[in-house]
């Protein structure tokens, strides 16, 4: 039984049809076909709307195909931790990452949620090392830390004594009461004191937030004073250190605000991910790295143990360069109002691009394989180098530190570094050194290993530039989920993070590291580099719907049409009803209800006329080299209720001065302009080429996809559109309005 143990793979990949997608998938695929052929061979209608009309359906036609190709062969990664404890002497280590940037954005009371829920791991403490990364360079953040790391000397143990699940304590004590019979004793008094513990953390955390004057700047906080946030040298401290090496004990906790001047491009998220590696690379070297953004909390202890068995896996997991783990949401709103909590995205599309080449590596809850991120390849080995030619070589890459290079070759040859007795606090010094700004002159960071420079979605160029290299990934869906973490709780915030994301797909997809490329000169295979097109083209789409939205308006300005008429009409009809309904069994499918569909459907359009539309423009503002453009955090919330969520207010559109509103109001006025023209009979007169049923259709169902934007019209306060941008919106729906009536395209 021993050896038939020992052949038994670690994890194991299942494809499965879904034959009825399939059918209606080639069904819509075929009518689209069919809509653009009628289009091509009804030539006596012909008008330039009529081929604007064309150019848009045939990008809608690609996307389609793009989808249709990624949803195509889906799998599932099951994996099995107990023959991984059973067959692996001793598990490696993990070096993990938690990244925040602005003490107010992003409260410490959730940074450090996130931090507890990581040292309570099910997994040998001496084989951890947490690192906070704190762009902010805020006291009150490793203040918190300094705080969190004496409750975890009790809320640890607590956890793994209990088997406690979900092990952030904000999120524990919300959801868990206790029993009245059927616990012991010992654990009812055990829990109170866990929760007095951390109802005094949270209070002391509270209060020190609030003061003007937080606490003095000295001691081991003098290295605060006189700093800013984009201008202070490194600060390296270890809060943490499991000096014994027990795996009973704590991880390493390490907090790291790396070096900011202003003279220096500090490179957002990527530089602060670059510096991480660095200096873990220093402090543990462990040969694969977790990292997590400040919110996404542990909903499963064991989830290193279910990432190590596709990564340790003997067959395939030494071509896999990353694990991604889905990312869902707690206290989501009802129904997602907002459309950012991307559920059936991770079922159907993620999940189908498992079955290719791997997924897209989608910022935090992803687990590394160090040598990958340093750039080599799959199949590389460090034997490939040596002597004074390797050290040169090195040097060029890494950086002139020898310590670090020193790491870098064992870790590229996949041998341990660090002796037992050598522990963080040892390369301080040193790590202050690659934390510095101007270190990464001259090398290759940011340019062809760590996480790459240039797109406000470094985590995609990254993992396209690993999928180019030929590395794989792989999704890990453990039951229960990995990480749990909170969406946007408003229409800006979800706005403002689209639009980044947006703006770093339109740089990613005319770069040298866009998928026809990496599909051309890598080692990404086709369907594999098809599927990256949904991701990189998410910001064309604004331009290709702004411009069909557009195009609808003017017809019926000017009592023109794009639709065919009789029997041609039941083509794009059928198609809309066939593709409705089929998204909404795919919702239903997976257990989400039908208001929560259309929510989707509806945030679909808004947000890719306006918020993908917009990162389109500012991703070509960014590729002109004209201004560059900043990284906007999303907003994090921190739950001070569970009933907030499902309050009334909660899930209505709040709007303010932002220009993000401007393209959404304005498609609004103009239809409903269109709208009181036709009504009202002031269309210019044609001889059988008015506009139709098709027209008016589309028209009454972008108005109501913009519903809530024409309730705040009329709303007051935080629901209201703001005056400032009804005045813009009206003057730019004025002069599209009188463009139609006076300059016709056809």
């Amino acid at each position: 039984m021993a050896n038939q143990g020992h052949v038994l793979p670690l994890s194991e990949k299942i494809w499965f049809k879904r034959t009825f997608q399939r059918v209606i998938d080639t069904l819509i695929l075929v009518l689209l076909l069919l809509n653009l052929s009628y289009r091509v061979f009804s030539s006596n209608n012909f008008t330039f709307p009529w081929f604007l009309a064309f150019i848009c359906e045939s990008w809608f036609t690609f996307i389609w195909i793009v989808i249709l190709n990624t949803k195509w062969s889906p799998a599932v990664t099951i994996t099995h931790p107990n023959r991984l404890l059973q067959r692996v002497p001793e598990l490696p280590p993990v070096d993990m990452f938690v990244t925040t940037a602005d003490p107010v954005l992003e409260p410490p009371i959730i940074t450090i949620n996130t931090v507890l829920s990581l040292l309570a791991l099910d997994y040998p403490a001496n084989k951890l090392a947490c690192y906070v990364s704190d762009d902010g360079c805020s006291p009150l953040t490793f203040y918190a830390l300094v705080e969190a790391s004496k409750f975890a000397k009790f809320w640890v143990p607590f956890c793994k004594k209990y088997n406690v699940q979900v092990r952030a304590p904000f999120r524990y004590f919300s959801n868990v009461a206790i029993s009245k019979s059927e616990e012991s004793l010992e654990f009812k008094q055990e829990w109170l004191q866990m929760k007095d513990m951390y109802h005094n953390l949270s209070q002391n955390l509270e209060e020190v937030t609030s003061k003007t004057i937080p606490f003095q700047l000295d001691g081991e906080y003098a290295v605060f004073s006189n700093t800013e946030q984009r201008n202070h040298p490194t600060i390296i401290k270890v809060i943490f250190e499991n000096m014994d090496g027990l795996s009973d004990q704590l991880p390493h906790l390490i907090y790291i605000s790396r070096e900011k001047r202003p003279q220096y491009p500090h490179n957002y998220k990527a530089g602060a991910m670059n510096v991480l590696t660095r200096v873990s690379g220093l402090m543990t070297n462990a040969p694969f790295m977790l990292n997590v953004d400040c919110d996404m909390f542990v909903n499963n202890p064991k989830i290193v143990q279910h990432a190590m068995c596709i990564l340790m896996d003997s067959k395939s997991g030494k071509e896999v360069a990353f694990v991604q783990c889905f990312q869902q949401f707690y206290d989501g709103i009802k129904d997602d109002p907002f459309g950012n909590q991307w559920v059936a995205v991770f079922e159907y599309i993620v999940r189908g691009m498992a079955g290719l080449q791997g997924p897209f590596y989608c910022g935090t809850n992803t687990f590394h394989r160090r040598k990958a991120i340093y750039g080599v390849y799959p199949d590389e080995t460090g034997s490939r180098r040596n002597g004074k030619l390797e050290e040169k070589i090195l040097i060029q890459q890494f950086g002139s530190l020898e310590e670090f290079v020193k790491s870098a070759a064992h870790a590229m040859e996949g041998s341990a570094y660090s002796a037992n007795d050598i522990t963080p606090s040892s390369f301080i010094e040193a790590a202050i050194q690659v934390a510095d700004c101007g270190y990464e002159d001259g090398t290759w960071w940011g340019k062809q290993m760590g996480w790459l420079y240039g797109s406000l979605t470094e985590d995609v160029l990254t993992g396209l530039s690993m999928k180019r290299r030929g590395w794989r990934s792989e999704c890990c869906t453990p039951d229960p989920i990995a990480f749990t973490g909170c969406a946007p709780g408003g229409l800006l915030s979800t706005m403002l993070q689209q639009k980044r994301w947006f703006t770093g797909h339109t740089v990613i997809f005319f770069g040298k590291h866009s998928p026809l490329m990496c599909m051309l000169f890598g080692k990404i295979q086709f369907r594999a580099g098809l599927s990256y097109f949904w991701v990189s083209t998410l910001s064309l789409r604004g331009v290709f719907l702004v411009c069909y939205i557009a195009l609808l308006a003017y017809c019926m300005i000017t009592n023109t049409n794009i639709f065919p008429k009789g029997l041609g009409l039941w083509i794009p009809i059928t198609l809309f009803v066939i593709y409705n309904v089929y998204t909404l069994l795919e919702y239903v499918k997976i257990g989400l209800s039908m208001r929560q569909w259309w929510n989707n459907q509806r945030m679909c359009i808004v947000r890719t006329t306006t918020a993908s539309f917009l990162g389109f423009l500012n991703g070509m503002v960014q590729l002109s080299g004209l201004s560059d453009i900043a990284f906007d955090i999303t907003e994090k919330e921190y739950p001070t209720s569970s009933a907030d969520e499902n309050s009334t207010d909660a899930g209505r559109f709040t709007f303010n001065e932002s220009p993000v509103f401007v393209i959404g109001t304005t498609i609004l006025l103009v239809y409903l302009t269109a709208i009181l023209i036709k009504f009202w009979g002031l269309q210019p007169t044609h001889s059988g080429n008015g506009s139709g049923l098709g027209e008016f259709i589309c028209s009454t169902y972008v108005v109501v996809c913009f519903w809530p934007y024409l309730k705040g019209l009329f709303a007051r306060g935080n629901y209201g559109i703001p005056l400032s941008i009804m005045c813009k919106s009206a003057v730019f729906a004025f002069v599209f309005v009188h463009f139609c009536r006076s300059n016709g395209l056809s």
